[in-house]
């Protein structure tokens, strides 16, 4: 498991690349933990981002029912 410093690290390169406009990490419920955006939008995203991980899972074992999405 990565230390808090390697994911401070990580999160700092993600959010200076170039096209970046904000960071939303979620849970595995769809909980936004950690956010550089304001409420509404992060709320908004973190909704989306969870309808589309159950459609993929949901692809997934469609495809193949022997494999399944795991989520990072």
């Amino acid at each position: 498991m990565a230390s808090q410093n390697e994911v401070d690290d990580m999160i700092k390169r993600i959010q200076t690349s170039k096209g970046v406009q904000g960071l939303i990490i979620v849970d595995t419920e769809g909980i936004p933990i950690r956010t550089s955006m304001e409420h509404e939008v992060t709320l908004h995203y973190a909704s989306l981002i969870s309808q589309l991980i159950i459609h993929a899972k949901r692809v997934v074992r469609e495809l193949d029912s022997s494999q399944e999405l795991e989520q990072l």
